[in-house]
């Protein structure tokens, strides 16, 4: 066994047909695809971010202090009360936040 062996075939034509018709397959598919959805597609605007800020911070807020009551109950052995306690005010820092971001002037 020669240790030349290791050549690789030289490309066929017929198998690089086959590759730019599959490319050109795609890209037309791509096209299509585009045009059918709206390739166009708005960015999200101001108030959408907004939006999602807010839910992020109510969200954040009460699952955020509800987990981390939840395992001070576990290792204080109190039942739910650090539950509840950070669970509200998780809730309050995020309706603090809100009311920050709120009070922002628009630029």
């Amino acid at each position: 066994m020669a240790e030349d062996d290791h050549r690789q075939d030289p490309p066929s034509p017929s198998r690089d047909a086959r590759f730019s018709k599959l490319d050109e397959r795609l890209r037309s598919a791509q096209a299509e695809e585009a045009a059918r959805t709206g390739s166009e597609r708005k960015p999200a605007d101001r108030n959408e971010q907004l939006g999602s800020r807010v839910l992020s911070y109510l969200l954040g807020g009460l699952g955020g202090g509800a987990l981390i009551g939840w395992v001070l109950d576990q290792w204080f052995g109190t039942s739910p009360l650090f539950l509840l306690l950070l669970m509200f005010l998780g809730t309050a820092a995020g309706f603090r936040s809100i009311i920050r971001i709120s009070s922002k002037r628009p630029d």
